[in-house]
Formats: structure tokens, C-alpha cells, sequence
């Protein structure tokens, strides 16, 4: 069992070029990656994607990848000799028209920006190879953290999948003592309306066969006994389980609701209930499991 949140981080160098990667997840029902590139790289996308998609099956992983040049190889650079000289053609244009000329920071951005010279950047195929060195120790670390937090996940689900256990055999202890205490009930209720049958009569056997029909729940408690099963055996698997362990919950909520449409007894209604507070704790912590 892995969680579907995790962090992980990978950089690597050449000829005085970082590139570093940033991975982070977070909780979603399908797979969901976003890659964050600088614009000269968006054509590497799908295949920084993939290599997420080898490692998470569940959860919206966010790639974010930073590119920094050594001194000298990198940002704006500009033509000195040219802003210099565009300088000085506009103070004697100002002299000549008697304007006063004073250079503003704005002035020397925008002459800058005019004057840009291309500095040296990576090519494809060297950026690419810094990318995919630098995402493998961030995926890495990424699975890690993720199977470490899964763990966890692991083995307060396991804690909590053994008070619903518990809960269901309170109620299979409790549920044959229903008809029992409905027998002794209807009888008490056909003496006070003087009516004195004997628990041997065919109308009182009847009407206490088809309540115990009604209220049956032995197929209900054995579904519920192996789909708890089930959900422990999926705890402790290293492969993707959050998708089966919700559709297995759906199935426990079912039965656990017809047994409590079915119950006829106050001790069997409160252990429903506490049941499906549980069950909803545990529903919540599944949500964040890939």
C-alpha cells in the first residue's frame, strides 16, 4: 500500500549548467501530471511525463523543473559598446534641441533589452540528458516517501478494519437472541389481550418463523466477515489498491445498511452505528491511498 501524497527532489550539472527537479502529489481519483518547463523545453513534456507515470498510478504529481546557467552562461546579457553609444547619439540630440537628459533606470532597461546579445544556451539533446539524471533521484525519493506513508496508512486501517470486525460479531452473538426475546414479547402481548396460546401453537410458531426470517442477516455477516478479508489482504500489497479497497468499502456499506434495515434490536442498531462511524473514518483514509 503507497499513499498518493509524496515529495521528492533531483539535481544534476554539466559545463556549468543545474537543472533541478521537483516532484509533489498530491490526492486525486485518476493520474494527473503537470510538467512545468521553461518554454525552449515544453517538446520534452510527454516523455517527463512518462517517467512519472512508471512510478504513480493515482494522485495529481506536480513536476516542476528549474534551469540556472553558471556566471557567464546564462540570463540577460546585453552590448555594452552599443547601449553606451545609443547613450551618447541621445544626449547630443538633447544638447542640439537644448533638452535637459538625465537617463532614467527605465531608459537603461529598455536600451539593454534592445541590445541583447544570445548567450550561450544548452542544447536539446544536453538538456534532456541533465532533466532525465536529475528526475531519477527525485523519483526515487518520490517512491520512498510515498511507500513510507503508505505504511502508516497500513496499519491504522489494519487497526481500524479489526473494530469493525469486532462489531460484527457482537452482532452475530446478539442476533439470535432477537427472535428468542421476540417470542417471549409476543406471547407476554397475547396474554395481556387474553388470549392464552401455547408456544406450541401453529399461529404462534408461524408468526415467529417468518420473523426470524425477516430479520436474518447470516448471509449478510458472512459477506461481511470476507469482504473485511479481502480489505486486509489488500493492506498489505505493494502494487496500486486504493480503487479496489473503495469498491470493496462500497460493499461492506451495503451490507452493513441491510443489516441495519433488517435489525429489530436496540444493542444490534447501536453496533450498526458504530460500525458505520468506523467504516466512514476509514473511508476517508482510503482516499489517500494510490
Amino acid at each position: 500500500m503507497r499513499s498518493m501524497t509524496g515529495y521528492g527532489r533531483g539535481a544534476a550539472t554539466r559545463d556549468g549548467w543545474e537543472v533541478t527537479v521537483q516532484l509533489s502529489s498530491v490526492n486525486r481519483k485518476a493520474l494527473e501530471v503537470a510538467v512545468s518547463l521553461p518554454r525552449e523545453w515544453q517538446a520534452f513534456e510527454p516523455e517527463i511525463a512518462g517517467l512519472v507515470r512508471e512510478k504513480a498510478a493515482r494522485g495529481r504529481v506536480q513536476v516542476a523543473i528549474d534551469v540556472r546557467g553558471a556566471a557567464g552562461t546564462g540570463g540577460l546579457t546585453w552590448d555594452d559598446t552599443a547601449v553606451a553609444a545609443t547613450l551618447e547619439r541621445l544626449a547630443l540630440l538633447a544638447a542640439r534641441h537644448k533638452v535637459a537628459f538625465t537617463p532614467t533606470p527605465e531608459l537603461l532597461l529598455q536600451l539593454a533589452q534592445a541590445n541583447r546579445v544570445e548567450s550561450a544556451t544548452l542544447s536539446p539533446e544536453d538538456a534532456l540528458a541533465l532533466i532525465r539524471e536529475a528526475i531519477e533521484p527525485a523519483l526515487r525519493e518520490f517512491g520512498t516517501m510515498r511507500a513510507r506513508e503508505g505504511t502508516a496508512l497500513a496499519a491504522d486501517l489494519a487497526a481500524r478494519v479489526e473494530t469493525l470486525a469486532a462489531a460484527v460479531e457482537t452482532i452475530a452473538k446478539r442476533s439470535p437472541l432477537v427472535v428468542q426475546a421476540y417470542r417471549e414479547n409476543l406471547l407476554q402481548r397475547l396474554r395481556t389481550a387474553g388470549l392464552e396460546l401455547d408456544v406450541g401453537d401453529e399461529r404462534v410458531l408461524r408468526e415467529i418463523a417468518l420473523f426470524a426470517d425477516r430479520i436474518d442477516i447470516s448471509e449478510e455477516l458472512t459477506r461481511l466477515r470476507s469482504h473485511l478479508a479481502q480489505f486486509t489482504q489488500l493492506a498489505g500489497e505493494s502494487d496500486p489498491v486504493g480503487r479496489k479497497a473503495e469498491f470493496i468499502l462500497q460493499e461492506i456499506g451495503r451490507e452493513i445498511n441491510t443489516v441495519g434495515s433488517k435489525a429489530n434490536d436496540i444493542e444490534v442498531a447501536r453496533a450498526v452505528i458504530e460500525f458505520k462511524n468506523e467504516l466512514e473514518r476509514i473511508r476517508e483514509q482510503i482516499q489517500n491511498v494510490e
